[in-house]
C-alpha cells in the first residue's frame, strides 16, 4: 500500500536519513524499530508532509504520493502535542469528530476504547501524560485516514495500560487499516507488530517479520531484541 523509496534528510553535515526504503501492506501493524535517536520521528514528519525530504519519493498503491496528497490518507500522531490544551477533553473529541463527519456513537465509542470518561470535563493541559496520549490515540480511532502513524504509542502508559491499547490498537488494524507505529521499546513490538523497519544511524538495518529477521541473522528463536543488536 506504501511505498518509500530512498527517502534521505540532513541536518546540517549529517544524515539524520540516508537511503530509506520499505513498505507497509495493507491492514498490518508495522513497527518503527530504533533507538532514540535513529531518525524514526524525522522521518515520520517526512511523509506526513510536514518535514521536506532531500531526497527520496513516496508512492501509495503504486503512484506517485506528492506532499499535497498525504493529509488525505495518512494521520499523523506526534509524540508530544496537546491539541487545545485550554479547552475540555470532550471538546477536543468532538471537535475531531465533527471534522471527520464521524457520527455521535463513534465518538462514544472512541471515549469507551481508551477509557477517557473520567477527565471529559478536564482541559487538555490539566490531563496527566497517560491521559493526554489516550486522548490522541482517540482521535487516531475517530480520523478516517486508512494510514495512522503514531510516534511511540504506549509513552506515559503503565504495563497495564500499554495491555489495554495494544488491544485497542489491534481491534483498529484491519482490512482498510495500518498501522505505522514508532516505538523504541522492544519488548512492546515484540508483542503487538506483524513486521518491523529497523531503524539505526538513520539507516534502514532490516526489514521483515520477527521470523524474516531471525533467519537473516541466522538465530533461532531468540527475541526482537537480540536480532536487533545482530543487525546493528
Amino acid at each position: 500500500m506504501l511505498e518509500v523509496q530512498n527517502i534521505s534528510r540532513r541536518f546540517g553535515p549529517m544524515f539524520a536519513l540516508n537511503g530509506i526504503t520499505f513498505k507497509a501492506q495493507r491492514g498490518e501493524i508495522l513497527g518503527l524499530i530504533g533507538p532514540n535517536g535513529a531518525g524514526k520521528t524525522t522521518l515520520l514528519e517526512i511523509l506526513s508532509g510536514l518535514l521536506p525530504a532531500d531526497s527520496g519519493s513516496v508512492r501509495w498503491e503504486e503512484r506517485p504520493l506528492p506532499t499535497t496528497g498525504r493529509k488525505r490518507v495518512m494521520f499523523y500522531l506526534p509524540e508530544a502535542v496537546d491539541p487545545y490544551p485550554d479547552r475540555r477533553t470532550l471538546d477536543v473529541l468532538a471537535l475531531f469528530a465533527d471534522l471527520f463527519g464521524q457520527p455521535n456513537d463513534q465518538l462514544a465509542g472512541a471515549i469507551e476504547e481508551l477509557a477517557l470518561s473520567p477527565v471529559l470535563q478536564t482541559r487538555v493541559a490539566a490531563l496527566s501524560k497517560g491521559y493526554r496520549r489516550r486522548l490522541l490515540l482517540a482521535l487516531g480511532l475517530l480520523a478516517p485516514q486508512p494510514l495512522l502513524m503514531i510516534d511511540e504509542p504506549f509513552d506515559g502508559l503503565d504495563l497495564k495500560q500499554t495491555r489495554e491499547v495494544m488491544g485497542v490498537l489491534r481491534r483498529l488494524c484491519g482490512a482498510d487499516r495500518t498501522l505505522l507505529l514508532s516505538i523504541h521499546q522492544l519488548s512492546d513490538a515484540e508483542r503487538l507488530c506483524d513486521r518491523f523497519v529497523l531503524l539505526s544511524g538513520g539507516s534502514v538495518r532490516g526489514e521483515g517479520s520477527l521470523e524474516d529477521l531471525r533467519a537473516r541473522v541466522g538465530q533461532g528463536q531468540v527475541g526482537l531484541e537480540e536480532v536487533f543488536l545482530a543487525l546493528t
